[in-house]
């Protein structure tokens, strides 16, 4: 997060990194965007677009003259990207944005588009990684390419946003348990919806009957916290619900748009909260997970189940 001046106010940044190819997927990923933060000056977004290099003409000799240019096909490919990139930056801005917010570039790349997108995302300092999806399941991933998948499984220093279809509702579910990187998705949320008023979030905790999420001891809390707010904030009995709400309302949400859903116990989480998600009326699930070292554990396994199977949702993966 970077903070600049302007008249005199302090403007806190929320850097998005977008994915762009000029696929109907890109287009549902700028509506997603248009929906949530047009005419919203503290967002700044950087379009990309990869260009794959590998299998054309000479290209391999990138590796070892990096002074070489790209062959003439690699440069029709960027030109097409650029172009891609164009429409996509005058449709934000006829939209809500303004050019100040609003970058591109076309990056060429002679190995994987996921590492190249990941790459990208940790050198910018990025606060959020959007790609749109391609596809439900493994069929998608068969004909379209597994670039999300891979994505998942790699990004975990830039929170994730996959975004599935067209996304009408504007409302959030926030998968809520007792462990530090629930309370950080919340903290993620409350920090880009930061005092919009018409953000509407609905907590919810699904408990699965195998292999449950186990609370986190109250000290694992508090480097990020403190001890005192957790003293004061942390209600490990009831899921963190309250403890959610308040990371929320800190960041000025209208406690009366949060909602409370009762907890239930599922055999499978994922599908638990895209079930809650249609039901509420929910466009978003933000989702909380541990570190990569850990990644096989529940949290990991909720998350890439929730963007496997998600349809015409968008699915926020932090940590």
């Amino acid at each position: 997060m970077i903070t600049l001046f302007k008249k005199e106010e302090c403007i806190l940044e929320k850097k998005i990194l977008v994915a762009v190819d000029g696929s109907v997927f890109s287009s549902n990923s700028l509506d997603y965007l248009i929906r949530l933060f047009a005419k919203n000056e503290e967002i700044q977004l950087h379009l990309l677009s990869i260009v794959s290099s590998g299998g054309s003409d000479q290209n391999w000799m990138l590796d070892v003259d990096p002074l070489r240019t790209d062959s003439p096909v690699v440069e029709l490919r960027k030109a097409k990207a650029s172009r891609y990139l164009r429409d996509a930056e005058h449709r934000l801005l006829r939209n809500g944005f303004t050019a100040e917010q609003v970058n591109s570039s076309v990056e060429s790349s002679t190995g994987s588009i996921a590492v190249a997108i990941h790459h990208q995302a940790n050198q910018g300092i990025f606060d959020a990684l959007l790609i749109g999806r391609r596809g439900v399941g493994k069929i998608g991933e068969m004909f379209l390419g597994s670039v999300s998948a891979d994505l998942v499984n790699k990004c975990h220093e830039v929170p994730l946003w996959m975004i599935d279809g067209e996304i009408p509702s504007a409302r959030f579910l926030l998968a809520v348990h007792a462990t530090p990187e629930s309370l950080l998705a919340a903290d993620h949320l409350g920090f880009f919806m930061k005092n919009n008023p018409a953000t509407k979030v609905c907590l919810y905790h699904s408990h699965s009957v195998f292999g449950s999420t186990k609370a986190s001891p109250a000290e694992h809390f508090h480097k990020l916290w403190g001890a005192d707010w957790c003293k004061e904030h942390l209600d490990l009995e009831n899921n963190l619900y309250d403890a959610h709400t308040r990371i929320l309302t800190d960041h000025g949400i209208d406690k009366n748009n949060i909602r409370h859903i009762p907890p239930h116990t599922n055999l499978e989480a994922s599908n638990d909260l895209l079930k809650q998600a249609k039901q509420h009326g929910c466009g978003t699930i933000v989702l909380g997970r541990r570190g990569r070292e850990i990644e096989k554990g529940l949290l990991g396994g909720v998350s890439d189940r929730t963007v496997q199977n998600a349809q015409n949702l968008a699915i926020w993966i932090v940590g």
